[in-house]
């Protein structure tokens, strides 16, 4: 196991190395490149040629790669030009990231309670009603764009529930420790904080859930309907042990792999799509501040938040793998 884990830590650091110096080359190929995102439209030539030697610009991308990732080893990914100009890269990324790992966290945490048992629900009623009603709204959940039902969601539903609309939390004087709102309020006994976090929460991150929900309960119920057909739980059945008892030790288990993966899957998808739910939200995230840095061309800041959302992608994965051998013990021997 440690050196399987060793294995795919060296792996990421490759993943990461490659994906840093495609994205690197690819900024510096786009039409007007930094130099244009800096002086913007009332650059003139000479001013455009002077910035271009002070940026070092002008030498090959090569050696333009080397010397970032020198800066990067100090925390130096460059300074914003759109998201919030004049700020570290870095400390945008920390200021934001606690906003979409929350957002994210809840999203996944609804698609896996949802999913999981509606799942296996479906696959033990196979053909009946419940089960094609389950089928039917899984494909809707995968069907529907995420920017429209969100927007459904803070128009029509917020109005209707008395839910906020936008933001993370309200006009509440509260105290900051991890930037992890929801969390805070119970670190500091702040609770009125963190139940208003979560109504914030609420309504971006049924939104958000809506895609990993449908895909994890199709697995699952793929999953448990394969598994309900082996010999083994015809076994079980026919030596008298209890449905709660073949479940959770045959059932369950057997199908917890290609759900656990899933699962991983999509809690690295939600990076990505929390970009457009952050957009409709308002929600101060990662996301959002990809979708303002493609907008207003800003360099820095999409260099480093693409690299860390593919470090947070693989991360994720990893333990994913990692989790196999708890869920089925034939893995450590492999």
């Amino acid at each position: 196991m440690l050196r399987y884990t060793i294995r795919r830590l060296v792996q990421l650091v490759g993943v990461v190395l490659v994906l840093s110096l495609l994205l690197f080359a690819w900024m510096r190929l786009l039409p007007g490149g930094p130099v244009s995102a800096l002086l913007g439209e009332r650059a003139t030539p000479e001013s455009r040629e002077a910035l271009t030697k002070q940026l070092g610009l002008d030498q090959p991308i090569i050696v333009q790669y080397f010397k970032f990732l020198g800066r990067a080893a100090s925390g130096d990914f460059g300074v914003s030009t759109g998201v919030q100009p004049g700020d570290s890269a870095l400390d945008i990324f920390v200021q934001r990231f606690p906003a979409t790992i929350e957002l994210s966290f809840f999203a996944i945490l609804i698609a896996i309670l949802v999913g999981v048992p509606l799942g296996y629900l479906a696959a033990k009623r196979r053909g009946g009603l419940f089960d094609n009603l389950s089928v039917i709204g899984s494909l809707i959940g995968v069907a529907v764009p995420v920017f429209f039902l969100a927007y459904v969601l803070k128009d029509a539903a917020s109005a209707a529930l008395g839910l906020p609309s936008f933001g993370r939390q309200g006009d509440i004087n509260a105290t900051r420790v991890t930037g992890f709102f929801t969390l805070d309020g119970i670190l500091t006994g702040e609770f009125d904080a963190t139940l208003d976090a979560l109504k914030h929460l609420i309504l971006p991150a049924i939104a958000l859930a809506t895609i990993p929900f449908a895909v994890i309960f199709r697995i699952t119920r793929a999953a448990v309907l394969d598994v309900l057909d082996e010999d083994f739980v015809r076994t079980a059945e026919s030596k008298g042990l209890t449905s709660s008892v073949i479940r959770r030790r045959h059932v369950m288990r057997n199908s917890m792999l290609p759900v656990v993966t899933t699962i991983g899957l999509q809690t690295g998808a939600l990076l990505s799509g929390a970009v457009l739910t952050e957009k409709v939200f308002v929600i101060p995230g990662v996301g959002q501040a990809l979708a303002i840095g493609f907008e207003r061309r800003d360099y820095p800041v999409l260099l480093l938040l693409i690299i860390m959302a593919t470090i947070v992608y693989v991360v994720v994965n990893l333990l994913v793998d990692l989790s196999y051998a708890l869920i089925d013990p034939r893995i450590r021997t492999r």
